[in-house]
């Protein structure tokens, strides 16, 4: 491999990592109110097993709220929106540690691990959206990798205790999100298989013992909780609804695009890997380390090939396999030659200063001007208008999940804002579209619309 300085690749890395500083600043985007809505109805309700929305139970995964909750007790829950969004963050970064042990182990190179964390860090999806979002999807793909990646070093070191971790992780990936993991870590066992010495002791009793526990961990966990056997009918269905294609021709153009929207997201080490590859550039080593290559290249095409061929799901779904991207394309630069190493550092640096330029004067300008801090100028102002009255919300939008983040915070520690009652005279809801009671105010949010409705008594109050 090219004699790369390693010291300057972990400045470049610890760069990349201070460029998602500012974003945590950010007002709220796209659903980031979920979590924090949710974790404050848990917390004030006194409860750990069952997540609430606007008072109505919801079946769904609960680390992310925990995590939230015993930090947001901890910063205050006013800063609740910061305190997922330095959980995201901390899940993305620890991400890429993880990947660098993990290349490390496997290639016992430290440039080439250093090198692949980087690549993870300035893709283009990670570094300016999801690496700082508050969703679960970065926890998600954190525990999910975490656990795929100790299954491959403690088989192929044949270390029980690191497969033990890798269950643990696998076990937290279920709680963070979904069923999903099983399927990716069962894919990663499945390659495995095709390996003589992984097979072998795939099959010893200790490994067997540690992953039966594995599969009875979620068993346990959906007959502990409230309504577990509809959480777990729940994920199922999510999994299912995204296998059933609206027409046929806007599935045949997702097979034609989706790799392209995989690849743009991706960039740019992933896209700059394909090109020395395709142009014979990259010559694989005679030392057998290209066999470990192999395990983590059909891994990342048999979990990838489900997503591509389902007729609905975004980027994040792939989150836990962006770090086998990023370890891939690495490996294909770094043994395409020192041009290669030259130009791959200037791609990565003028990602991140186009990041920086991104949070410092881009995004700021949008969210100023178009979508982000008119939520917490609608929340300021209904409060404002409402005082005296009670005020509900249906609006289960985006929009209007934040403005009701943004009512949550600004009234704390009164109870989170919830659905209006049966039967309610004299008060304020939040819709999304106009129901049978006055129209009291519009509020234009970007592109949408909130409307605050009113009913009795309340329709007396003048509007400002």
């Amino acid at each position: 491999m090219p004699n790369t300085n390693v010291k300057q690749l972990w400045i470049l890395i610890a760069i990349a990592a201070l460029s998602f500083l500012p974003a945590l600043g950010f007002y709220y985007v796209g659903e980031e109110a979920i979590t924090p809505i949710t974790a404050l109805e848990m917390s004030q309700r006194g409860v750990w097993l069952q997540q609430y929305m606007y008072g109505d139970a919801m079946s769904r995964s609960l680390l992310f709220n925990w995590l939230t909750i015993t930090f947001a007790n901890l910063l205050g829950w006013e800063h609740v929106l910061l305190t997922t969004r330095i959980l995201t963050l901390t899940a993305t970064l620890s991400t890429s540690l993880v990947l660098a042990w993990l290349t490390r182990h496997l290639f016992k190179n430290g440039t080439l691990a250093a090198f692949a964390a980087l690549s993870y860090l300035t893709m283009l999806d990670l570094l300016l959206y999801h690496g700082w979002l508050s969703y679960v999807d970065p926890l998600f793909a954190f525990f999910t990798f975490s656990s795929i990646a100790a299954l491959w070093v403690g088989v192929i070191e044949q270390r029980p205790a690191i497969l033990t971790m890798a269950v643990i992780a696998l076990t937290a990936a279920f709680l963070s999100k979904a069923y999903t993991a099983y399927i990716f870590y069962a894919t990663a066992v499945l390659v495995l298989l095709f390996y003589t010495k992984p097979r072998a002791y795939l099959f010893r009793p200790v490994v067997l013992l540690i992953h039966i526990s594995a599969l009875i961990a979620p068993m346990i966990w959906l007959s502990l909780i409230p309504g577990g056997a509809s959480q777990g009918k729940r994920m199922l269905f999510d999994i299912l609804l995204k296998l059933a294609p609206s027409t046929l021709l806007d599935y045949l153009y997702r097979l034609l695009i989706y790799p392209m929207e995989v690849l743009f997201s991706l960039a740019p080490l992933p896209i700059l890997g394909i090109y020395y590859w395709a142009r014979k550039k990259y010559n694989p080593p005679a030392n057998g380390t290209h066999v470990q290559l192999k395990i983590v290249s059909w891994t990342l095409l048999l979990c990838i090939l489900p997503y591509w061929f389902a007729p609905y799901g975004g980027m994040r779904y792939l989150m836990p396999l962006y770090p086998m991207f990023a370890l891939v394309a690495a490996y294909v630069i770094m043994q395409s030659g020192t041009h290669a190493m030259e130009i791959a550092r200037k791609w990565i640096i003028a990602a991140i200063v186009f990041k920086f330029v991104v949070v410092l004067f881009i995004f700021p300008y949008y969210q100023d001007h178009y979508r982000g801090k008119n939520y917490n100028d609608a929340a300021i102002d209904i409060l404002s208008i409402t005082h005296g009255y009670p005020v509900y919300i249906t609006d289960v939008s985006a929009s209007g999940l934040n403005v009701a983040a943004y009512i949550n915070k600004h009234r704390h520690p009164a109870t989170a804002i919830q659905r209006p009652p049966h039967q309610w005279r004299d008060g304020f809801v939040l819709v999304r579209t106009a129901e049978t009671d006055k129209i009291f105010k519009k509020y234009k949010l970007g592109g949408d619309e909130l409307l605050l409705m009113c009913r009795g008594a309340a329709c007396r109050q003048p509007s400002n």
